[in-house]
């Protein structure tokens, strides 16, 4: 059973110390006045090693690296059991949470700008759950082992029926605890949409599972389906390793592909023509001219005239006068 107040599915709960100062009760100033002079300097180095200690542990002299290292401790041990409601898949839900954060590495500076760190990796992380291509993934054709409670398997399989955005809309609202209009922020849509869409799955989910119609125990059922499951995460560095890994792959990836296009381009211009030549046109027929006609044979008197021509004209005066015939 889980503990009342707390989930599974929340991060765990800093304390916080206000720093705004309490007003003193008039009742206790003369005790506090006697009590500074009895103290006298000790009062004073008291509130320096405070104030040291306060300096100490303050965020902005973390490190991007230290930074990232206390979020991902933060946030990953309960969002991998959020991405394992969604997806219904261990390994789909230990990878959408280590994707979520080598993404978030590699745009550290605004992630660590954001107003919500945590809620940004978790839409990350989110997405990539819920996205459309695993199913054409080899691994993923196969289902996974269920859970071993029938009661847990019973609820998985209502979740997974249901449509991606109700199911993230669930997720939520009655899994992780936002409100209505954190919940429609998150899931980009408005609060009537969202209103609608966990209007139907609470609709569906107390149809198949009855007891599931009162809200406290859907967000306790959802709490004892996510921790039903040891699923571990990797470690800080690992993730920025592979975060890391990834980046270097992609540039190098780009700088090759724009090798190949530069030298693709000069190839192209040294072996390209520098004038233009206009292509021979086709042969056509050409109508009305009469058809070659080879010579037949010679008859007798132009045989005895080309042998007195090839005697006489060589060497006899016809050359110069020409004799008529």
């Amino acid at each position: 059973m889980l503990p009342v107040g707390r989930s599974v599915l929340l991060p765990p709960v800093r304390p916080v110390r206000s720093t705004r100062p309490e007003r003193p009760d008039r009742s206790d100033r003369s005790d506090r006045s006697d009590r500074s002079d009895r103290s006298g300097r000790s009062s004073w180095s008291d509130r320096s090693d405070r104030a040291g200690r306060e300096e100490a542990v303050d965020p902005t002299s973390l490190t991007p690296a230290q930074a990232f290292d206390a979020l991902y401790a933060f946030c990953a041990p309960t969002l991998v059991r959020q991405t394992y409601l969604l997806s219904g898949r261990r390994d789909l839900a230990r990878e959408s949470v280590e994707r979520a954060f080598q993404l978030a590495w590699d745009r550290w500076p605004e992630v660590a700008r954001d107003r919500d760190p945590a809620g940004w990796v978790r839409a990350a992380a989110y997405e990539w759950a819920l996205s459309p291509w695993h199913r054409f993934r080899r691994r993923h054709r196969h289902p996974e082992p269920p859970p071993s409670q029938p009661s847990d398997r019973a609820l998985l399989d209502v979740l997974l029926h249901l449509p991606p955005p109700y199911r993230r809309a669930v997720v939520l609202y009655d899994g992780v605890g936002l409100d209505l209009p954190e919940t429609a922020a998150e899931t980009e849509a408005s609060t009537t949409a969202t209103a609608s869409r966990l209007l139907h799955a609470h609709e569906i989910l107390a149809a198949r599972l009855p007891e599931l119609s009162n809200p406290l125990v859907l967000h306790r059922r959802l709490a004892e389906l996510a921790s039903a499951e040891h699923l571990r995460t990797a470690e800080p560095p690992e993730v920025r390793e592979g975060s890391e890994r990834r980046a270097r792959f992609w540039t190098r990836s780009a700088i090759a592909f724009t090798l190949a296009l530069i030298g693709a381009t000069a190839i192209t211009l040294h072996t390209a023509p520098t004038r233009y030549d206009p292509p021979v046109p086709s042969g056509e027929t050409v109508q009305g001219v009469p058809p070659h006609v080879a010579p037949g044979p010679l008859s007798d008197k132009e045989r005895k005239l080309r042998a007195k021509l090839r005697e006489e004209l060589l060497h006899g005066p016809e050359r110069l006068a020409p004799q008529p015939w």
